[in-house]
C-alpha cells in the first residue's frame, strides 16, 4: 500500500513544482517589465512611464548638408554647403573624369560626380574656368546681386565666371548640377 501511495502522490507533487515554478518565472517578468520608481499595480506613475513597444522605431532624415563641412572650411577654405551625394570634393588626379573647377583664390579643386544626376550648393569665389567631365553640367555662379548660369562643355574647357563677362567681374560659384 505504501509503494501505492507514493506513485499516486508523485503527479501532485510534479503538479506543484511546475506551478510555483510558473510563478516564479511571471514573477521575474513582471519585476523586470516595471521600470524603475513605478508600482505593477499601476497609477499616475505607471501611466506616465508606458512602454513603447508598440511605437514604429524612428525614421532616419537626410538633411542634405555636405558631410565634415567645417573641416573642410577651416583646412582648404572650401565651402560645401548641401547636396544630394552624386558631386563630392576630391583630390585632383588626372585622367579620372573629375569635373575641375580653376579659380583665383585656390587654383584647381576637383569633383568626383557618381550616379545618373546631381547637385551640390557651395561658395568658391573668384572662379573663372570649369574642365567638365562625360556628365552634362550646369553652374550657377553670382557677382553681387547678379546670378548667372553657364553650361559647361563635356570634357573640355568652358570660361565661366570673369573671363566669360564682357566686364571682366569676380563671379563665386555658387551650385554645380550634373545629368548623364
Amino acid at each position: 500500500m505504501k509503494a501505492l501511495s507514493a506513485i499516486a502522490a508523485r503527479p501532485h507533487h510534479r503538479r506543484t513544482v511546475g506551478t510555483l515554478l510558473a510563478a516564479a518565472v511571471a514573477g521575474a517578468l513582471t519585476w523586470l517589465a516595471v521600470p524603475a520608481g513605478t508600482s505593477a499595480t499601476g497609477g499616475a506613475d505607471a501611466r506616465a512611464a508606458a512602454p513603447v513597444a508598440g511605437e514604429a522605431p524612428g525614421y532616419a532624415v537626410e538633411d542634405f548638408n555636405y558631410p565634415q563641412a567645417d573641416k573642410i572650411l577651416a583646412e582648404q577654405n572650401i565651402v560645401l554647403k548641401r547636396g544630394d551625394g552624386h558631386i563630392t570634393l576630391a583630390d585632383c588626379v588626372s585622367g579620372t573624369g573629375q569635373l575641375e573647377v580653376w579659380a583665383r583664390s585656390k587654383d584647381r579643386i576637383c569633383f568626383q560626380v557618381t550616379g545618373n544626376s546631381g547637385w551640390l550648393t557651395l561658395e568658391i569665389p573668384s572662379v573663372y574656368g570649369i574642365r567638365g567631365n562625360d556628365y552634362t553640367t550646369q553652374v550657377d555662379m553670382t557677382t553681387g546681386t547678379e546670378e548667372k548660369s553657364f553650361d559647361v562643355d563635356k570634357n573640355a574647357w568652358t570660361a565661366v565666371g570673369e573671363s566669360a563677362d564682357e566686364q571682366g567681374r569676380e563671379f563665386m560659384l555658387v551650385e554645380i548640377r550634373t545629368a548623364k
